[in-house]
């Protein structure tokens, strides 16, 4: 069973940066392929970033291309979503989640509980 617990979320005004952090424990890290998701209040939740088990492949979903960077660290377990030119729609709960790289499927079984961003105009 992997655990994961975010942090760095905020308040920031538009136009700033946040970096979130995702502490993966309970697993072999590079076993993992890695996610970020979004839920915004009244909406469901969507996909943000990805990366694949070594770091070699990376995916963005359009809104945040150019401005939201995925990255993993391997002596810390731990997978950032660096976040600039932030804007207010990038509002929401943000969740980090984990799929074994054998999966076939896009289901992640793995939740982290969430941090709060939060993006003033």
């Amino acid at each position: 069973q992997v655990q994961l617990v975010e942090s760095g979320g905020g308040l920031v005004q538009a136009g700033g940066s946040l970096r979130l952090s995702c502490a993966a424990s309970g697993g072999t890290f590079s076993n993992y392929y890695m996610g970020w998701f979004r839920q915004a209040p009244g909406k469901e939740r969507e996909f943000v970033a990805a990366i694949s088990e070594s770091g070699s492949t990376r995916y963005y979903v359009g809104s945040v291309t150019g401005r939201f960077t995925i990255s993993r660290d391997y002596a810390k377990n731990t997978v950032y979503l660096q976040m600039n030119s932030l804007k207010p729609e990038d509002t929401a709960i943000y969740y980090c989640a984990a799929k074994p790289w054998t999966s076939s499927t896009n289901e992640y079984p793995y939740w982290g509980q969430g941090t709060q961003v939060t993006v003033s105009s």
